[in-house]
């Protein structure tokens, strides 16, 4: 038999679970004894006597431990009716279904029922629904040992509270709290409070509000027959002596609940400042301010917000900025009620952080004396979604700007490039045209670099992933790096022994790095270290930073760290923005460490700032371990000066709209040996192909063309022939093509801007 059947209620009790096993337990007894008498001698006679005796010697015992239990229960709640009688606080003990089992003194001197009636009914009289507030108390007791609630009623604020005793008993108390939220003056009663529901229905009234309105209101409605207030702003307030205006405020105060102060403006001192009192611990900033924008009071709350820096006499033009025109001319519009817009967003001038506020003007005259009443609201999270928000808009705006840039650029480039390799073909190193075409050369390949960073902020530019492992990387890097830091600054590399390859565009990676090594060594005009470290870091759980979640899994992280002059803080959250900068002009152009950010990015990695002003800057990329089977890494690219391979015959169907491209590239294609048929549009190319006797071997086409674009002439084409092998080339990145490439069997991408040499090695690898 379990050991609960035995147990005992909080009056020590043996529970009816209990009595029924013992009694079953005491006609066991008997029942062995007379089988015991009756039954024949011999053994087992004697086994049922022996049996007899020993459930008689148990039962004897667990009579024992019950009486036991009986009595330390009876002592434990003696003990606590001895605690609790005494309490100010109504306490009650109940059972599980809510039966009162025993009351103090307190409960007994408020409520004429005693114990036997249930909590619910006694409750009554005080909760409209004593019923569901006690269930859901009870509840979370059941689960957490202990639960409580403040309740509004019409006379007070009360706290109903429950705790756990024991497996069947719970001991209740009901206090009333002193009424919170009322902003007690030194000398006063508390500021006017309305305690207000989700429907508009007013659930409690303080004494200064009744006293203030004159009698008990139901609705905020029938209080503002002008309609609804606005927080921070002056409304017309209905009471039993006429209409008031008051300054109106809400505090959230959860459960879909909010609290409104009412600050009249009527005040009985002789100026705004005096009453300050009423109002300083008043949970909302407000700051009196004068006429020529001085500030002439402020509460707790405002001082907390917006920082050390507010004090008696300060123009509140140090305090905050970003209107745009100065703030005396609002304050003076404020007063003279021309004000068009009460409200507006500034930006704190907190030299810790970077925090908005939205401010409300309400003008008070007292005796003569006019003055603005500010009502601070804190917009830092709402800026910054707008931030965000615009932030979006803008890259979206510099991606489509860069695509259609890109696009034109890189046509203009090809050619330029192109020809001038046909150029360079008919020049030696001897002639003396021969370093004016290499100027061309390299020149247009810097143009094709910038258009490749106006393609990294939108992350639209063309990545070549392979595998790489980052101290190779480092290690093939060093040289350039060291040549860009200088003399003054030392370079130092700190790799992780056991660090873990990743997948990422070489080139693009360097010039990651590359742009923060540099930015750390302008940092420090007078010299330093600048160190790169490389670790592989695990994540066991998602990582929440900078508005940012990084997914569990194993990183490798890079850190570029500095010994400069540092960021500061309110510039930290714009330093990967496109054209910001904190340079000087003409030093930088802000292009860098957003290039960086859009390569990151693209990648799957991540990108972190910290900083310290004075102390330093450290940067972390991290970039997810390549997992699964090694990929093949990369070759570099050939330089143009090995030996070009051999091309044999074949028919190329080169279909380019931009003329100049289209010439380069078919000039450069017969000087290999190749057939090429000509055609401006997808249009002219799908005339060409009518014939068909013509034997067509590739077809090299611009992607983005008028008309029909390159993949869908291609796939009409591909129809009647499908053997024939594809080589798209295209301004745009290689994302515009994806999607309808994999759909097409046997084609490539070439983006432009592409060599000579390009051009003719793509085309030989796709017939060979």
């Amino acid at each position: 038999m379990p050991d609960s059947a035995l147990t005992t209620g909080p009056l020590g009790r043996i529970s009816e679970l209990g009595v029924t096993r013992l009694r079953a337990l005491v006609i066991a007894i008997a029942l062995l004894g007379v089988m015991a008498v009756m039954a024949p001698a011999g053994v087992v006679q004697l086994g049922l006597a022996a049996s007899a005796t020993t459930v008689l010697a148990l039962s004897g015992i667990m009579l024992g431990i019950s009486h036991r239990q009986k009595r330390r229960r009876n002592m434990a709640f003696a003990v606590m009716s001895d605690f609790i009688e005494k309490d100010a606080a109504l306490s009650l003990v109940t059972d599980a279904d809510g039966k009162i089992l025993s009351m103090n003194a307190a409960a007994r001197a408020r409520y004429a029922r005693g114990a036997g009636d249930t909590l619910a009914a006694v409750l009554r009289d005080t909760f409209a629904n004593p019923g569901g507030i006690i269930h859901r108390l009870k509840t979370t007791a059941d689960a957490e040992g202990a639960a409580r609630e403040d309740i509004a009623t019409r006379k007070n604020h009360l706290r109903l509270a429950v705790h756990v005793m024991g497996s069947d008993a719970y001991l209740w108390r009901l206090e009333t709290l002193a009424e919170r939220g009322m902003a007690r003056g030194p000398d006063g009663p508390g500021l006017p409070m309305l305690m207000v529901g989700r429907s508009g229905a007013i659930l409690y009234m303080n004494d200064g509000a009744r006293s203030l309105i004159g009698h008990r209101a139901k609705t905020l409605d029938r209080l503002f027959p002008a309609g609804l207030p606005v927080s921070g702003e002056v409304a017309e307030l209905s009471t039993e002596e006429g209409t008031l205006r008051c300054l109106v405020t809400e505090v959230d105060s959860g459960a879909g609940r909010r609290a409104v102060y009412l600050l009249p403006m009527a005040q009985t001192a002789q100026t705004p400042a005096d009453s300050w009192g009423a109002f300083e611990t008043l949970p909302v900033p407000l700051v009196l301010i004068t006429p020529d924008g001085r500030v002439q009071a402020h509460n707790r709350s405002a001082a907390a917000l917006v920082g050390s820096g507010i004090a008696e006499g300060v123009h509140v033009g140090a305090l905050m900025e970003g209107l745009g025109r100065p703030i005396t001319d609002w304050l003076a519009e404020t007063l003279a009620g021309r004000a068009v817009q009460h409200s507006e967003f500034l930006r704190l001038k907190r030299p810790d952080k970077e925090m908005f506020v939205q401010v409300t003007l309400n003008r008070v005259t007292e005796n003569g004396i006019a003055s603005v009443i500010a009502v601070l609201t804190d917009a830092t999270e709402l800026k910054t979604l707008e931030a965000q928000f615009v932030q979006s808009q803008k890259m979206q705006a510099i991606g489509q700007l860069a695509g259609g840039v890109a696009h034109d650029f890189n046509n203009l480039l090809t050619a330029i490039s192109g020809h001038c390799d046909l150029l360079l073909l008919r020049h030696d190193q001897g002639d003396s045209d021969y370093g004016d075409l290499v100027q061309i050369n390299q020149n247009a390949n810097r143009a094709a670099a910038l258009v490749g960073q106006l393609l990294a902020f939108s992350r639209k530019q063309t990545l070549r992933p392979e595998m790489l492992d980052m101290r190779d990387t480092l290690s093939d890097l060093t040289h350039l790096l060291n040549r860009l830091v200088g003399e003054k600054v030392t370079l130092t590399l700190s790799h992780d022994p056991l660090l873990q390859s990743i997948r990422a565009d070489k080139r693009q990676l360097e010039q990651v790095l590359m742009n923060l090594v540099v930015n750390a060594r302008d940092a420090m005009p007078d010299g330093g270290e600048i160190r790169i470290e490389t670790e592989c870091t695990t994540l066991t759980k998602p990582m929440q930073r900078d508005r940012v979640t990084v997914p569990e899994g194993q990183y490798v992280t890079v850190r570029v760290v500095d010994q400069g002059t540092g960021i500061a803080p309110d510039k930290l959250q714009k330093v990967f923005e496109p054209f910001f900068t904190t340079k000087r002009t003409g030093e930088g152009t802000g292009l860098g460490l957003s290039t960086a950010y859009g390569i990151v990015k693209q990648t799957g990695g991540f990108i972190f700032v910290d900083s310290t002003e004075g102390k330093g800057t450290c940067f972390s990329l991290l970039f997810p371990v390549l997992e699964g089977a090694s990929m093949p890494a990369v070759k570099a690219t050939v330089p143009a000066t090995l030996q070009a391979p051999s091309h044999g015959d074949g028919v190329i169907l080169l279909v380019e709209d931009e003329a100049p491209v289209r010439a380069f590239a078919s000039r450069a294609l017969r000087l290999r040996g190749y057939t090429v048929l000509e055609a401006d549009c997808a249009e002219a190319a799908l005339k060409t192909l009518e014939d068909t006797e013509l034997n067509v071997d590739l077809f090299v086409t611009d992607v983005v063309m008028p008309g029909k674009d390159g993949p869908s002439w291609v796939r009409e084409a591909l129809k009647s022939r499908p053997e024939v092998r594809v080589v798209f080339v295209s301004g745009y990145a290689e994302d515009r093509l994806n999607n309808d490439q994999a759909a097409i069997p046997n084609s490539v991408f070439l983006p432009k801007p592409f060599s000579l040499n390009e051009l003719t090695e793509t085309v030989h690898k796709q017939l060979h």
